[in-house]
Order: structure tokens, then sequence, then C-alpha cells
């Protein structure tokens, strides 16, 4: 029984995945060209290139890939490091987009949009290619999503994995390290969050557990854009350290303000789901308002703590 239920945990987060990279991939060949023309000439300033990374990330579905789309931009030096961070800080907020998408049940659209993939791959043209891709990713993804929220229970029934979730209903920390450790392994904050957004559906974790593993997979997600930095030349690894440090410092400052964070998101809606959504949305604005103002001055402190490494 508990082979089978971890068997059906992994097929559900695989799905997960392989359902983010069909949709990412209908969406970069609808928008990946256009969007680094625009990054290119839009980011002279912090404010716009935050603005510009929003935007990119909440259509192309993943800041990973707007991060390491800009990392390619630095190396090559279409970008400076420092018009960069601006677009880091818009990637953060704009992946949230996502998150508030899957807190929305739209199990509804399942078939539609799986009979709408299928047909749309069928047909010749690199349009409906990319149209076919965006809508057969967002059914595996709603699948999934319906999946882990089922699986939660039966899961949290077992005596180890209950306790294990009552450690992380109490501990905060335990959760930031999880977010963090599983977000790495898997390369995705979204999935993660996912995961947590299907344990909370189903009064397993707690909203401050599910916001501690949101606070960890922000920092997890760090991992892809410094892969992504190996090999490239000094300016492009410190956009990849500027995007770790940005993570770490919020997550910091979070970490105390987990029950505030709680209670503002639990009183804009009563979805579970949805509070945790909500609460990314809050994270990520606050921080990337907050450091706005103090660009110049983050990346002299990233040029000059970084300066022998990168």
């Amino acid at each position: 029984m508990i082979k089978e239920l971890f068997s059906l945990l992994a097929v559900f987060i695989a799905l997960f995945l392989f359902g983010m990279v069909v949709m990412r991939a209908g969406l970069f060949q609808l928008g990946q060209a256009s969007f680094q023309k625009i990054i290119y000439q839009l980011t002279n300033s912090a404010w716009k290139g935050m603005i510009v990374g929003a935007m990119a990330t909440a259509i192309l579905q993943s800041s990973s890939a707007i991060i390491v789309m800009t990392v390619g931009l630095v190396a090559t030096g279409l970008l400076s490091f420092r018009h960069s961070i601006g677009i880091i800080l818009g990637a953060n907020i704009g992946t949230t987009m996502t998150t508030e998408l899957l807190a929305l049940d739209l199990s509804m659209f399942i078939v539609p949009l799986l009979l709408i993939g299928l047909l749309s791959l069928l047909l010749p043209g690199t349009r409906a290619y990319a149209i076919g891709c965006l809508s057969f990713g967002l059914a595996c993804i709603f699948i999934a999503m319906d999946g882990l929220e089922t699986l939660a229970y039966p899961l949290a029934s077992i005596p180890s994995i209950h306790s294990f979730f009552n450690l992380t209903n109490e501990h905060e920390l335990l959760g930031v390290g999880i977010g963090a450790v599983l977000t790495a392994i898997i390369q995705s904050s979204t999935a993660t969050t996912a995961i947590a957004m299907g344990f909370m559906g189903d009064k397993v974790l707690t909203l401050q557990a599910g916001i501690a593993i949101m606070l960890g997979a922000n920092i997890g997600t760090c991992v892809t854009a410094y892969l992504a930095s190996i090999g490239s030349g000094r300016s492009a690894k410190l956009v990849a350290y500027a995007n770790i440090w940005l993570n770490v410092f919020g997550v910091l400052v979070f970490i105390p303000l987990i029950g505030s964070l709680s209670n503002l998101a639990s009183s804009l809606t009563s979805s579970p789901m949805m509070q945790l959504a909500h609460a990314s949305l809050v994270f990520n604005v606050i921080c990337s308002i907050i450091m706005l103002p103090l660009v110049t001055y983050f990346a002299k402190f990233i040029e000059w703590f970084h300066l022998k490494k990168a």
C-alpha cells in the first residue's frame, strides 16, 4: 500500500513537471525571440526591467527560464549586470501568476484542453504546434494537481508520514529546508508549491507550513540559474549570485513574519490553496518593491563581495 502511494506521488510529480516542460515549449515557440528583443531594448533602468521581467515570466510561466535567458544576455554583453537585477525582481513577481492559476479549480477544463492539445499537435505549422503544447501541458498540470490533492490524505494516514507532517507544521525552519531541497532536486519552485497546495487542500499541512515550504522553494530555484552561469563570464556569474542573494535576503526577512503573512493571506480568502498563492504573491511583491530603490547599492555589494569568486 505504502509503495503504491509513493509510486503514485512520483507519477503525479513527474506528470506535473512534464506538463510544465510541454507548456513552456509551446510558449517559447510563441514568444521567446520577441521577449529577448524586448528585454534587450527596455531594461535601461531597474523599474523597467522589473516590469518586463514580471510580464515575461507571467507569460512564459518560468522565472528560471527568464533568469537563464538574462544570464545569456549578460554573458554576450547585450545586457549589463546592473540592469539585469530589475529583471530578476520582476521574474520573482511574475512566477506567482502560475501559483495563482494552480490555486483555481479548473479540473472541468482538463478534457477540453487535452482534446484541443491533441488536435492542434496533429495540425501543421509552428503556431498550431505551440498552441497544442500549451493546451496539452496545462491539462497535464491540472491532472497532476488533482492527483496530488487526492493522495494527500492517504499519505498522511501513514504513521511515519503523519509524524513528519506534524514536525513540519510545528517547525517552520524544517519547512523552509524541505522547500529548498525539493526545489533544488526537481528544478521547479512551482512544482514544490503545487505539492504543498495539494497537502494543504486536504488539511494535512497548515498554512504556515505551506508558506515555509514556499519560502524554501524560492531559495531552491536559484540552483537553475547558478548552473546556467557555470562556464560563463564574470558578469553572467554575478547575475546568478544576485539571484541567490535576493531570494536568501527575502526569505530571512520573512521567516519571523510567517505568522503575519499567514494571517494576511487568511483574511483574503477561505481557500487554503488560494491562501498560499496569495502569500507567495505578497512575499515576492514586497521583497521586489523594497529592493527596487536599492538596486544600485545591491549591485555594488554583489560586485564587491564576488569580485574574486566570479
